[in-house]
Parts: structure tokens; sequence; C-alpha cells
């Protein structure tokens, strides 16, 4: 089977209602770019009628292939799959969810046959709560300077990559990994540019306030030595400012003759220690994040496993 010049991933995940709608919007913007393509759907573990659709849809188009996984692995790991499977020479993500059109792909398409080699986006006029909006937007400046990385909108997953960029990606084992910030960390001439933002009208969203979270962790600690850095930067700062306290707390006693100062200094040293708990909290919180990501690679588990794949080049 020749390879197809474009190849659309996309992860789906209880997208039942979506998918119709998605179908009946995707397939003719990829028909009228004149170019030969696949369609890669990855099934991570839907539990709804999400499976069912997309056999039916592969069944009716030659283009489309259905990778069903054996549970539910999470978006990028779902990516990851359909990167093991394409075929194209440029290779574009988009969600399930509608949320960015398909009419934006060949924005894409035009700024890869320009020479970039990674193709990132914003989504401009975004429909989410502003809460979302606002967390989002500073989530973004942090990540960026503490992975030294250059991405306007790490939430918006229609992207395109150069098949180079996918290979390098697909050779990376790393059993976690957030697919945006590592094509960036290999790309030679990337760009940015704006796409259309739409609000979810069927469905729900599969990130909550944890999986956010839980997401932005990931990628700090992913390309990252910063949080373990700014720990023992803030160890050294309280040793230092503990070492201060007891001097001060001596020097008021000597010199200006303090009266009730036992009870001065259990009040300061009740504050530092809430302090000193605290941060050791926190501590322990990213340390053990580093060693549970060691804890990860050192398992070597494979980072998906596949069910069944249906559709094009299935024997392949």
């Amino acid at each position: 089977m020749s390879s197809p010049e474009i190849s659309v991933v996309i992860p789906v995940y209880n997208e039942e209602e979506s998918l119709p709608y998605l179908f009946g919007e995707l397939y003719p913007v990829m028909s009228g770019l004149g170019r030969s393509f696949e369609i890669i759907f990855v099934n991570d573990g839907s539990r709804d009628r999400s499976l069912e659709l997309l056999k039916d849809f592969c069944a009716s188009h030659e283009e489309a292939a259905v990778i069903d996984l054996g549970a539910n692995f999470g978006q990028h790991m779902a990516i990851m799959a359909g990167f093991d499977y394409a075929h194209g020479g440029k290779i574009i993500t988009l969600d399930a969810d509608l949320q960015n059109p398909p009419a934006e792909i060949p924005k894409l398409v035009a700024a890869m046959d320009e020479g970039h080699d990674v193709v990132g986006t914003y989504r401009v006029g975004r429909r989410d709560p502003i809460f979302r909006k606002v967390a989002s937007r500073c989530v973004n400046k942090i990540t960026n300077k503490i992975a030294k990385l250059h991405i306007s909108d790490y939430g918006c997953m229609l992207r395109g990559y150069d098949r180079r960029i996918v290979d390098i990606i697909n050779a990376s084992r790393e059993s976690t990994t957030f697919i945006p910030a590592l094509a960036q960390k290999f790309a030679h001439n990337p760009v940015e540019i704006p796409v259309a933002h739409r609000e979810r009208a069927r469905g729900e969203s599969k990130y909550g306030l944890f999986q956010l979270v839980r997401l932005n962790f990931d990628l700090m600690t992913s390309f990252s030595l910063v949080p373990l850095q700014l720990v023992t930067m803030a160890g050294m700062f309280f040793s230092l400012a503990s070492v201060l306290l007891l001097a001060y707390m001596f020097v008021r006693r000597m010199f200006l003759g303090i009266e009730d100062w036992q009870t001065f200094i259990g009040q300061a040293f009740e504050a530092f220690e809430f302090m000193l708990a605290s941060l050791t909290l926190f501590s322990l919180g990213i340390i053990g994040e580093y060693i549970g990501r060691i804890y990860r690679e050192v398992s070597r588990r494979p980072r998906y496993s596949v069910r069944e794949i249906y559709g094009r080049g299935k024997n392949e």
C-alpha cells in the first residue's frame, strides 16, 4: 500500500455524540485538499458506542482505520499509538470533540508546505469558562519558563508534524510524555498559527481540574529539573532565615531587654515550624513526582496495548 501524503490521528474516548458530526465535517475537508490521505482513529478504551460508530465509518471509507486499544491509556499515549501506525509524510492531530473545526486543517497543511516541521496552534476566541482560560494562561507562562519552551497554547491539540519529527517521537520510548513539547524540542523550523475554537456542543470534557493539574505536573517534570532546583533553593532560604531569626531573637533579648521573650520565641517558632512543615510536604511531593517517573521508566512496560485494528492496512 502506497504511503499517503497526509495522516490525521484522532484519539477517541467516549465521543459517541460527537462522532457522526466529526465524520460529516472531516471527510469533505480531507477530500477537498486534493491529496492522498488517511484518517486514523484511536479508540482509547471507550465505554460507549464510539467503537461501533468508528468501525461503521471505517467500513465505508477506505482511507480510514481504527486502532482499538485494550484499555484507557490517556490522550497522549493514544496519539502515540496513532503515530506508530501512521504512514503519511505530514501528520495532523485533532481532538474528536469538534472544538477545533476540521476546516482549519488546510491552514496547517499550507504552513507545512512552506517548510515548517512543527505547526503549533493557539485558539482564537476561545469558548471556555473564564476560570479555565485564566488558569490556562498562567500555566502556559509558568510551564514555558520552567521547561524553556515557547508554546502559546498547550491545550490545543490541533497540530501538524513532519514525518521526521514523528519518527523521532516514536523513537523516544518514554512511558509518560507531552507530545507538543517533545516535538518542539526536536523542531528545526517550528511555527504557531491561530485557529478557530468552538464551544463543546455534545458530550462532556474528559479534562477536569484534577486531570489538568496532573497533566501540567507531568509536563513540567518531563522537561525540566527546575522544580527540584527550586525546592533546593527554598531549603537554603529557610535555613538561612532560621539562623537570622535565632540571631534576631538573641540580640532582641540581650540588648533590648524584652520582658516576655518566652512568648515571643514560642510564637516565632510555631510560625516557622508551620512554614517548614509546608515546605517539607511540598518538597516530598516534587521529589515523589521524579521518583515516580523513574519507576515508570525502569519498569519498561508498554505504553499501550492494541486489541484490534480495523480498516486501512490492517495486516501491515
